[in-house]
């Protein structure tokens, strides 16, 4: 780990268990996927995983999603905080290499909880599935 993502997980500590502060992440995460320049990376596979990130955090946040280990929570704001930063250890105002970092960190983050994402996904897909009590 690089000390930028070192700083953003001391940061994600001290937010995780504060939903306000979860939920008002989220729209930093927005505006940066929407300034990204996505042409220049596998936009569906990394954009999606920033959005389920997201979703998972929301979910969570609002406590609608709680099965998930605390571990994994902090590592996923971690990883959202490191992405939203644009001074970690490839600026991300240089062409093409600046989000090169925040890309390879999303990635570890995501396969190393990939289980728990998994979990979420399926509760999430049935969550869907399931007609509304306003019906």
């Amino acid at each position: 780990m690089n000390k930028f993502f070192t700083s953003a997980l001391r940061h994600a500590t001290a937010i995780a268990g504060k939903p306000a502060r979860l939920l008002s992440l989220l729209p930093q995460l927005a505006l940066k996927l929407k300034a990204t320049n996505w042409r220049n990376v596998n936009a569906a596979s990394v954009k999606e995983k920033f959005f389920v990130l997201g979703r998972l955090v929301k979910a969570y946040a609002l406590g609608h999603y709680r099965d998930v280990p605390w571990k994994t929570i902090l590592l996923i704001v971690a990883a959202i905080l490191y992405f939203v930063n644009p001074l970690d250890f490839i600026p991300d105002i240089i062409p093409l290499t600046g989000l090169t970092d925040d890309f390879a960190v999303l990635v570890w983050v995501y396969n190393s909880v990939s289980n728990e994402i998994e979990k979420f996904l399926l509760w999430e897909k049935t969550r869907i599935n399931q007609p509304s009590n306003t019906e």
